[in-house]
Order: C-alpha cells, then structure tokens, then sequence
C-alpha cells in the first residue's frame, strides 16, 4: 500500500512542492519514498512495502523507459499476468505487482482492466506524448483526488497532499456542506475544497493538452438468474469466496484479520487458522463491547486473537486526529473506533483482512427488508393517507414502529438516499444560516435511481449504496483509518469474480423475511457455527447517544456549538434544541448531534477557528441577512405554487438548466399512459440523458474539463416474487403501541 502525488507545470522550487506533497501522506507508506521529473511533470511517491520487499521501488518504467508509473495498491493476479505478458514479448527486472501493471498499460491500454483483480488508483506518464493517465479499482477501494490550476493538473492519494502546492488556492465549498448534513459524507466526486474531485471508482481519466477526460470502464450491474437454487447460490458463494481469501493473502510479510462478531468478519477469519485476529470494543456492556464473542470464536477456529477497550477519555481525544486524516468531515462514529482497531493490527502485522463490501453486494443491511415489509400496507393505505399517518407520527415520541410508518409514506426514490439520512431540506434550512444552499437531497441520488429503474427496490437499494454509501463512507474511512496507521486493509469481499456471483443470486436469496444476506450466510456456515453465520447486523456500535446524556460530553459538545466557528455555519439555537432534547431524552437526537460537532472539529482542524465578530461586524452581517431573508420571502411570495425557489446566477458549465429538464423529463416518464410502454420508455431514457452526473452538478468548471459519458448496456429485466410476511401482525402491533402512547400523552 502506497501514497502518490504529482504535478504539471513550471513553478518556482518544483522540487521542494513534490517533495513536501510526498512527505505529508509519509503515513501511507513510511517504508520508502521515489520521485521522478522531467520539465513537464513533477511525481511523488510513498511506499509501504508488501511484495518484492527489496526491489518494488517506484516509480517504477517499463523496458523504454517512455511510461513512468507510480501507483496505489494491489495486484492479486499479478503472476498470472506476468506470465501472459512475457509470452507476448515483455522482460521484467523485478518480481512485484507494479512491473506488472505498467507493462499490461503498454499492451493493452484502456482494455487494461479487463484483465485486472485487485484494488488500485495509479498513475501513468508518457514521456514522448505527455500525456497522463490515472485510474481508480472497479468499487473505489483506493482513493485518488485531482484538480486544476489554468491549464495545469495536480493529483494525490489525498486532498492533504494537493494542499500542499503553492498555487493552490484553499476554499470552503460550501455545496458539501448542504450534501455531508444530510448523507453524513460527502457524495463524491464533490469534495470540502472547490475544484478539487475525486475520480469516481471504475473510472479511469486522461489529462491531454490541459483537457481532463474521464470515462467509466466498469459498473456493477446485477442480473439475478431467477432459476438458480439455494444450494446452487451457496456453492457459487463459497467457492468464489474461498478463492478470493486466498488471493488476497498474498504477500511477503504476515497478514492478519479483523474479528467482530458478525458473520462477515468471521467468515474471512474463518480462513486464518493459526494466524492472528484483531478486536476493539467500548467498556458500556454487551451492545458496544464484542471482545469476548471475539475471543470465544478465535478459540474455536484456533487464531491468535489481540483485543483492545477503547476508554471514553481515549475515543474522545481521537475526534482531531481521526478527521485530520479522513481529510474531510465523516460522521460516521465508527471510523473512530477502526482508527483504534488498525493501530493495535499494525503493531502485529503489515497487512490485514476485512469484511467491507459484504452488505452491499449480498443483501446484509436490515433497511433492505423495507420494500417486503412496506409492500402490502403501501398498496392497502392511500397515498393521502400514509402522509397522514406519517405527520401524527412524527409528533409522537420515540416508539417502536413509529419510524416504519414514517418512511412508509414516500415510494423508495423518494424516502432512500442511502444507510444515513440526517437532515432532510427543511431541517437544512432551518440550521443553516444560509438556507440557500440547501437543497433535496434526492437530487443527488436520482440519476442512479435512474439507471436502476428495471431493477426491484431491493436490488435498487443495494445499487445505490455501493455506488454512494460504500464508496463515500465505508471504505473512505477503511483506507484513511488503516494508512493513518501505516497498514494495509484488504476487502475479499470486493473482488471483481465475488461480485459476478454476487449479481446473479435472486433477491428472495438476498433478503427475505429469515434473514439478511440470506444465501452468504449460507455459506457461513458451513465454516463457522450457526450462531455466528446467523447473527442479526449490528454494523460497528458506538455509544455516542450514551456520552451525550453524560455532563461533561455534553459541555464538550455545546462549547463548540455555541462557537464562532458554529455562529459562521449555523442558527446555534436550534442547535443547543437537539442538544437539550437528547440530554432530557425527548428525542434521540446522538447522530445529528455529532454530525454537526464531527464538521465543526473537521473546519477547524483544515479552515481555522473563526474568530469572534466585533460589534460593528455583528451589526453589518445582521443587515445582510436581513437583506437575504427579504429577497428570499419575495422569490417565495411569487411562486405560486406556495414552494421555496431560490434563483442563483448561472456559471458557465453550472448544470441547473439539466437538472430541471431531468425533472420535466422524469414527469414525463411517470405521466406516460400505462398502455404505451415504448412511450413511457422513451421518456425514462429521455429522463438519464439529461438527468446531470455528480460532477456536473457540483462543478463550475468547464473551461478545461470535459466528461465522456460511456452508454451502458440494456439492464435485464427486473426479478418480481411475492413474498407472505405477516404485515397484519405487524401493523396491528404498531397500532396497539401508537394508540397506547396516545392515551399516556392525554
């Protein structure tokens, strides 16, 4: 696992700028550094040394010596391709996977990735043409950043690095801010700084002529085989799984495990026999301390097990430092709690195995069970009336089922922006001191729901978070937690060959009323006992609403929400609110809570504490609101449609225009007469053209970058099945408990 950086141009001290781009991101590679430079390009790189110890130095030229690579990750098929790539005439000079890869570009170019397995982001430079070309691996598991300056690119393996360069202007981009409260991430290809992306996974960019390319080389597409049996589903898994353990197990040094006492751990671990596992919990009982589970099953597979309890003095310390390195704001209380976990692995081995990727390619989050359960009370209760079953909902406490029949209201495009969901628009505009720049967070997920459209809402669900949630959240904190700690994490379960599998098994086969990633779990247990295999998801708990009840957390907390920084951002009234209705447990308010305190922590640590405001700026920023307010309130009072527009100046290459003619063109599709499929069809179609990408919605750049879309192949059909579920249990439960609480509130 590796660090690289780079650069175009001619600026003063060239050599200084790579060198302190390469040194910042040390951590991602202590082991060795390499730079190479000619009067166009200056590249950077950090090693951490896993195979060919003593001889994969980067960067690292094929037999010419005209492609310079420096490169991020790791090759598991690397052998094999050697192999191949020497029968077709090519000589090496070392044994590592990055020799490889620089002489597959050389024979096959963009077809390159065809013939890839692995995790990887890499760049390559051409001597003679000048021209650059970077790539990201097929799930977004190795991150790379770039932006532009004129006609120059700068790129690195974090935003840290770009920062770094002297011509780089830092600015606050304050659209992920309005994304990040409402996803708990930022979407990407947006970031926290204006104009610097990230290239999106499966995508690969040339930088020609001071033009920016990208196109998309691979996207996961699933195609359920309808006919396929549980024990056919299981075998595929288990075998295809097997293999990938194995792949990934190769190196040069000593590789390890991650252990929770979930299944998808336990199954990799499954594989370690005699080898050493990894565990960290919180002293606050059973629900947020699975050391001892952990310990109980390394026994009985017989591996070496290290656990560590993380104290809430030691967890709260950690908040700087764990966002210093995510680069940008996550909300996400676990990426702390796996700072913890890969610091203690890294003390054993170089390289460890992990678990992510399992839930969104096999079915495994307990949302996923929302479409069966909603199924027949959405087709039973009106639209009308589900919204008015949702509105005395949400003035009710916090009940059991209340959140069911909360979400039951809206069909899935609407209610499912993925796994977070923390401030929905109006809440937006109620926190933030500038309500402009809120917006539908459904707006960003829409194209994606877009290209599921055939498929049911289950596998749409699934599609959307390995596109968004996997990528924004789960492995952006799996990369920058364990290169914090200088260690490798790699996923088996994000292996191009499992997610093939992963694809055709059928979605009752994936989630239905016995369980969640039902046929995986399957497989399970054939290696582990049915205990585990079976286990329910608990994700990674972490008592954040337990703290928060605590006095001198709290205080913590409401000293940064009543600070300049938080007076710069947001109404600190409506602040303190969430913070005193949790405290007095009216409401469970723990992850909007630390989502604003993990930003206001985050902007300080990269943008600097505000300073307070003397009085005559006081005054003058009153005003403008003032001004801002009245200037909204009229757009509102002029629209008819008793709505919120808000009209901003268009910037060229600003994709506002597309994103109202996606909407005109979705209207359309749902308008179509049911009897006239190629019409409603069409109108689906019209509906992606023009529905705007991440990268146009948030860029205003377009000056020198440019997007080449490739047209994706016809999804199959969507899997249909019924389901019995016992809904009228359910809901007549639901109805007890809502009409009980009721009668307590009279």
């Amino acid at each position: 696992m590796c660090g690289i950086c780079g650069f175009t141009g001619q600026i003063e001290q060239r050599e200084d700028t790579i060198r302190r781009m390469t040194e910042v991101i040390t951590h991602r590679g202590p082991d060795d550094d390499g730079y190479y430079s000619d009067d166009y390009i200056s590249m950077g790189f950090r090693r951490l040394s896993i195979i060919d110890l003593e001889n994969g130095k980067q960067p690292i030229t094929n037999e010419k010596g005209n492609l310079v690579l420096t490169y991020n990750g790791e090759i598991y098929n690397y052998k094999e391709l050697k192999k191949e790539l020497e029968e077709l005439g090519h000589h090496f000079s070392t044994t590592s996977d990055s020799e490889v890869l620089v002489h597959a570009f050389e024979e096959w170019g963009e077809d390159m990735f065809e013939k890839l397995r692995g995790m990887f982001a890499f760049a390559i430079y051409n001597t003679e043409t000048k021209a650059i070309f970077l790539a990201r691996d097929f799930f977004g598991i190795k991150p790379l950043h770039y932006t532009m300056i004129g006609d120059d690119l700068i790129y690195a393996s974090e935003i840290k690095s770009i920062l770094e360069h002297p011509d780089f202007v830092k600015e606050f981009n304050d659209k992920a801010l309005d994304a990040y409260l409402s996803f708990q991430y930022v979407p990407q290809p947006m970031t926290f700084f204006k104009d610097v992306y990230c290239l999106l996974p499966g995508h690969f960019m040339w930088f020609r002529d001071g033009v920016i390319e990208t196109q998309k080389y691979f996207e996961p597409k699933f195609k359920p085989d309808n006919d396929m049996t549980e024990d056919e589903a299981v075998d595929k898994i288990e075998k295809v799984f097997e293999d990938s353990v194995n792949a990934h197990k190769i190196a040069d040094v000593e590789v390890g495990c991650f252990l929770s006492s979930g299944v998808d751990s336990s199954y990799v671990t499954s594989y370690f026999e005699g080898q050493k596992t990894f565990t960290v919990g919180f002293d606050f009982g059973e629900k947020y301390n699975e050391i001892d589970w952990a310990k109980s099953l390394s026994e009985k597979i017989g591996v070496e097990h290290h656990a560590k309890l993380i104290s809430s003095e030691e967890f709260w310390a950690a908040v700087p430092k764990v966002q210093y390195h995510m680069d940008q704001p996550l909300a996400d209380p676990s990426c702390i709690a796996l700072y913890f976990v890969t610091k203690l692995a890294s003390e054993h081995v170089k390289v460890v195995l992990s678990g992510e990727g399992a839930d969104e390619l096999f079915g495994g989050y307990t949302c996923y069970n929302d479409p069966r359960v909603f199924k027949v009370y959405q087709k039973i209760v009106p639209y009308f009336l589900r919204r008015a079953i949702g509105w005395v909902c949400k003035k009710l406490p916090d009940i059991k089922g209340r959140d069911y029949l909360i979400r039951a209201i809206h069909p899935l495009e609407k209610r499912y922006i993925g796994n977070a969901y923390m401030y929905d628009e109006k809440q937006k505009k109620a926190i933030l001191k500038n309500p402009a720049i809120a917006t539908d967070p459904a707006r960003m997920t829409r194209r994606l729901f877009t290209r599921a459209r055939r498929y049911d809402d289950e596998t749409k669900m699934q599609y959307l978070d390995i596109n968004m949630w996997m990528v924004g959240d789960i492995l952006l904190k799996a990369d920058r937690m364990s290169m914090a700690n200088s260690l490798e994490l790699r996923v088996p379960f994000l292996d191009k060959e499992v997610f093939n599998v992963a694809a055709t098994i059928p979605t009752p086969l994936r989630v239905n009323k016995m369980n969640t990633k039902y046929a995986m779990r399957k497989a399970a247990a054939r290696h582990l006992p049915e205990e585990v295999a079976e286990k329910p998801k608990l994700g990674f708990p972490v008592p954040t609403r337990v703290w928060l009840k605590d006095e001198h957390y709290y205080n913590v907390v409401k000293d940064m929400f009543t600070s300049p920084t938080a007076e710069k951002f947001f109404n600190t009234g409506l602040l303190l609110d969430y913070l005193d209705e949790h405290i007095e447990e009216k409401e469970d308010n723990s992850r909007k809570i630390w989502t604003i305190y993990v930003f206001l922590v985050w902007y300080q640590i990269y943008f600097g504490a505000v300073e307070p405001l003397e009085p005559a700026q006081e005054t003058a920023q009153a005003e403008t609101a003032a001004e801002e307010n009245a200037t909204e309130n009229a757009v509102e009072d002029d629209n008819p449609d008793g709505g919120t527009k808000i009209f901003t100046p268009v910037k060229e290459g600003d994709a506002a225009p597309q994103a109202e003619e996606a909407q005109e063109a979705e209207g359309d599709a749902e308008a179509a007469p049911e009897g006239e499929p190629e019409i409603k069809e069409a109108a689906v179609e019209a509906a992606e053209e023009v529905s705007p990408g991440f990268e146009e919605l948030f860029s205003g750049r377009a000056t020198h970058a440019r997007r080449v879309n490739v047209q994706a192949e016809e999804e199959e059909k969507p899997l249909s099945f019924s389901d019995d579920i016992d809904a009228d249990d359910f809901f007549a439960n639901l109805t007890k408990q809502l009409k009980e609480a009721e009668d307590e509130k009279e």
